[in-house]
């Protein structure tokens, strides 16, 4: 009897005390509602902004954890801090050359090529550029070669010679650019440019351009705007031992109204993204029409005129960050060194080969693929050198792609 009795006892306090729990949460829960209730719907608002804050918080950290912390900007490089929105994972300013620390964030290398595909394009690369005899017949062919028509009279004009920076490196009559010339103060439709065509001949995917002479800076802005251009890629410095390589086309600060299009250039923004590059956003605005566009320059900085880069990482990287600010566009991206011709052909030569494997082509064919350039703009890729480095720089990128891809 006495057993039953605390086993009943146990349970009605097990019972009880439920009971009280119960109550207590209840309770909890109606003076939560009567809180929001009295807050009213900002207020239930507020709390979700705060969490949702609080998540941005938490993948932040998570995203910055493990990276190493980059040094401070030298006191130089204050002016340029701002960033367009296009960049929004910009890394810190370049730490010193003497760092072990990286001095770029790289894009992660995308394709859709497929492992076979990738392993057998690589095997053909290094082939190339292991049989040196090989390499400098196939670079001997490549400087007989000879593209018809190859007529340059207009260029080569005695109206035009002066809009030329090197006068053996110029458009063909049958291939170029031409402006809208009633838009022109010197109603002239001629500017050192070609279009460089892909596939599709209905829209080239370059302008190969010389860098602009101090006279024909407008003429540069009249035909970015004339087609839609949203990205220029710019692969010589302003000067190199003291030779001038391109003028300055754009303000240094602020903005400038070159007059001759009628186009305002104001310089929004210019971020060194490492020791190799920066980059520099525009607004250009037409004062006729009152229309405002944007384009983004991106300054290659590590290429000597007489020669190639030390390696082809730093190109690499920085045609990854050129293409995913293009990626979607239907407009040309405008290249251009000093002539218009070397380190210009090159860097096509280079994208137009790795955008062709990231489509799926299987067999690709680099001297061809320099045959169909040069019957569009004469001299491009100048020497051997620069040839072997695009023959190494699509080797590197196969190789990054294939390490990339799952195995």
């Amino acid at each position: 009897v006495l057993l039953t009795f605390i086993v009943l006892a146990c349970v009605a306090g097990i019972a009880i005390a439920a009971a009280a729990t119960f109550c207590l949460r209840r309770h909890a829960k109606q003076r939560e509602k009567e809180r929001l209730a009295a807050l009213g719907p900002e207020g239930a608002a507020d709390t979700t902004l705060e969490y949702q804050e609080l998540c941005r918080q938490h993948m932040a950290a998570k995203s910055l954890f493990g990276r190493a912390e980059a040094p401070a900007a030298p006191a130089e490089t204050s002016r340029v801090s701002s960033v367009s929105s296009q960049f929004s994972d910009a890394p810190q300013p370049s730490p010193s050359s003497h760092s072990s620390t990286p001095s770029w964030c790289e894009e992660p290398v995308q394709s859709n090529m497929d492992i076979s595909t990738g392993h057998m394009i690589l095997a053909y690369m290094e082939d190339h550029l292991r049989n040196r005899d090989r390499l400098a017949k196939e670079w001997q062919a490549l400087c007989a070669y000879q593209a018809e028509p190859s007529i340059c009279s207009i260029a080569q004009s005695e109206a035009n010679l002066k809009k030329n920076r090197n006068p053996d490196y110029v458009p063909y009559d049958h291939v170029r650019i031409k402006l809208k010339a009633e838009s022109n103060p010197s109603r002239s439709d001629f500017i050192n440019a070609s279009p460089i065509i892909e596939h599709d001949p209905r829209m080239p995917a370059y302008i190969a351009t010389q860098g602009p002479l101090s006279h024909t800076i407008a003429d540069f802005w009249q035909m970015v705007w004339e087609h839609g251009c949203t990205v220029i890629v710019m692969l010589s410095p302003l000067a190199e031992d003291s030779v001038k390589q391109c003028d300055r086309y754009w303000p240094d600060e602020g903005s400038s109204l070159y007059h001759i299009y009628e186009a305002s250039v104001n310089l929004v923004s210019e971020h060194i993204w490492c020791e190799d590059f920066l980059v520099r956003s525009f607004y250009l605005k037409n004062v006729q029409s009152q229309e405002t566009r944007t384009l983004t320059q991106f300054h290659f900085l590590s290429w000597p005129a007489e020669g190639i880069p030390a390696t082809t990482r730093p190109l690499l990287d920085f045609r990854r960050k050129v293409n995913k600010c293009y990626r979607g566009r239907s407009c040309p991206i405008i290249v251009h060194c000093s002539d218009g011709a070397g380190r210009t052909g090159t860097y096509i030569l280079v994208d137009m080969v790795l955008n062709g494997m990231a489509k799926g082509v299987k067999e690709i064919d680099i001297a061809a693929t320099l045959e169909h350039i040069r019957d569009q703009r004469p001299g491009m890729v100048q020497t051997k050198d620069q040839f072997e480095f695009a023959l190494t720089a699509v080797a590197e990128e196969v190789n990054a792609i294939l390490k990339a891809l799952p195995q």
